[in-house]
Formats: C-alpha cells, sequence, structure tokens
C-alpha cells in the first residue's frame, strides 16, 4: 500500500519514519490529545511511538505526519484505514496542543478527502468524534462530514467503550461542494454587545435549543435588518430579548469579528455598553449568566465570538 505525500498552503503531510518516535511521543503524551482517542494510553509508555511505528507496516490504514512547511518536524497524524470492499474508509486524527486554533487539522482533513476521492477513488469517508469534542466535530463538518448516527465502540486505551458520533461525506456530496466552492459566500451582518454591570461582569447569553449552534454562549445582539444601522439593530433586539432599553449614546463602538462560516461570512460590529433602563429578563427562552472578564474563556462560544474575549478581558 502506498503511502502518499501530500500539500496544502502551509502543510506537508508525508509518510512516517522511525525519526519521528520522538516528537509523536512527545505530543500524544498530553492527556489533553490522548483523551479524545480510543487507543493513545495515558500515560504514555517511553518507547510505545516506536512500537506503534514499527507496526503501520502490517496495519490496514496509511498514517501520515502532519507536519509544517520547512519544518519537518511532526505535530500530529492522520489516518485513514480502508475498509475490506476498498470503496470506504475512516479518518482518525490528533493535532498536538500547541497547534490548536490554527486551522491545520482542518487543512489536513480536507486534503486527504480530496486525495481519498479523487486519487483513492473511495465513494464514502467517515470519521468519528466524542459528542464533547466540539473542535474535532468542527473539523469534520468543515471538510464536509455530516452526523448520520451513533455507536458504542471499544475503546482499549480507555479501559471499556467509548460513545461516538459518526459523521461520513460521499464522493457525489463532495464533488458538489467542490464546484459551489468558488462561489462567494453570502455575508451576514450582526451586531453584538458586552452589557457590563456595576460589578464589571460581562453578560452572556446562551444559545437555546433548535437554534443553530445551540448550547454556546455569546453576547446579545442579532442581525441587523435592511435598512438599519447597527446600533439599531442592538436597541431593538435587546429590548425583544432581554427587555431592557439602550439608547443610542450608550452603545460605544469597541472592535467586530469577521468570520468565515461554512454558508456565509460572519461581520459584526461589537459595542459596549453599561447603561440602560430596566432588568435583563430573557424572553426567548435562553439563558443568561454575568461573567467575570477573566472567567469568559471558560464559556464555550462560537468560532467568531472567541477572539473578542480577549480584547474584551484587557479592555476591563
Amino acid at each position: 500500500m502506498k503511502i502518499p505525500t501530500l500539500q496544502t498552503p502551509r502543510l506537508i503531510l508525508r509518510p512516517l519514519t522511525t525519526g519521528d518516535a520522538g516528537e509523536i511521543e512527545r505530543h500524544v503524551g498530553d492527556w489533553d490529545v490522548a483523551r479524545w482517542t480510543s487507543s493513545i494510553p495515558h500515560p504514555y509508555p517511553a518507547g510505545a511511538a516506536a512500537t506503534w511505528l514499527a507496526s503501520l507496516s502490517a496495519r490496514p490504514e496509511m498514517v501520515l505526519g502532519i507536519t509544517e512547511r520547512g519544518q519537518d518536524r511532526v505535530i500530529g497524524c492522520i489516518g485513514l484505514r480502508l475498509d475490506e470492499d476498498g470503496r470506504s474508509g475512516e479518518f482518525g486524527y490528533w493535532v498536538a496542543k500547541p497547534m490548536w486554533g490554527k486551522g491545520y487539522a482542518t487543512e489536513a482533513l480536507r486534503a486527504y478527502v480530496e486525495h481519498a476521492f479523487r486519487t483513492l477513488a473511495l465513494v464514502k469517508l467517515i470519521s468519528a468524534a466524542m459528542p464533547a469534542n466540539a473542535g474535532s466535530i468542527r473539523v469534520q463538518e468543515k471538510a464536509g462530514f455530516r452526523k448520520f448516527g451513533e455507536a458504542t465502540r471499544p475503546a482499549p486505551a480507555r479501559d471499556g467503550d467509548m460513545f461516538v458520533e459518526l459523521r461520513e461525506v460521499d464522493r457525489a456530496t463532495w464533488e458538489r461542494m467542490q464546484a459551489g466552492a468558488s462561489a462567494p459566500l453570502p455575508t451576514l451582518l450582526v451586531a453584538a454587545v458586552a452589557l457590563i454591570d456595576t460589578d464589571g461582569r460581562v453578560l452572556l447569553a446562551r444559545r437555546p435549543p433548535g437554534k443553530q449552534m445551540a448550547g454556546l454562549w455569546e453576547f446579545p445582539g442579532g442581525k441587523i435588518h435592511g435598512g438599519e444601522t447597527p446600533e439599531a439593530a442592538l436597541i431593538r433586539e435587546l429590548k425583544e430579548e432581554l427587555a431592557i432599553d439602550v439608547t443610542e449614546a450608550c452603545l460605544a463602538p469597541f472592535t467586530f469579528a469577521s468570520h468565515c462560516y461554512e454558508k456565509f461570512h460572519l461581520l459584526m460590529p461589537l459595542y459596549v455598553c453599561r447603561r440602560w433602563n430596566g432588568v435583563v429578563t430573557p424572553q426567548e427562552g435562553q439563558e443568561t449568566v454575568w461573567v467575570m472578564p477573566q472567567r469568559l474563556a471558560a464559556y464555550p462560544m462560537p468560532p467568531a465570538d472567541k477572539p473578542l474575549v480577549a480584547m474584551i478581558r484587557d479592555f476591563l
């Protein structure tokens, strides 16, 4: 089974060598990496990476080391296990914790998916993730995988079984995605505000069930309607969602977020507000919480909101 070398704008995915054992052992020894896998033990035994590398030639999978261009050190691995029929396969991957948040896992998975469909002529690909592993699920979804089921799988490194969600993408769906990839994404304009109380706490609202990204915390706000200014949109949204009255003079422009989601590009100005009339009272079933600035990062947020946290924290 020939192991390919794949290149992306920032990465080179290459066959592993015995010289990679040290870097692999160092990275997978981190519990935050191992905990989401079924086969990486923790603590990671000394010499286990060398043993694993020696066993790859006998395994029904093609594992590539993920490296940064210009840096040959392995910062992760991605493997494709082929089914017996040779027409489908399943991905597994990990990326070293210091490299999280750079989009490397998404870049690597997209490249390997393309190789699987274009070169290997597979018809369907699967990937699994624990429901709590939101980062890995997002990586899969950005590569075109969609949930189709759940399963309980053996997890020898976790001393039992592991409950996972299963996602898949077939070649026809992937090809349609590629055909539309060059079409510009629509821009969604949203206004948000950091409400700050007299104790210096910031209000977060949790997206209720049934909405996209349900369960994540965000700064209050909403879509800017045609003909509205961002300030007018916030005044309307805060009245509708939280039953408080805000004047435009109390909305101070602070920063903005620009983030590309799968189906649209989000542009979101963020305001700061310290004065309003009324008591914050959720009107749409959403949960709210007042959070000290240094605790904001503990609340899971949509990708567009996350970069704003450090700015708010430093400001306050």
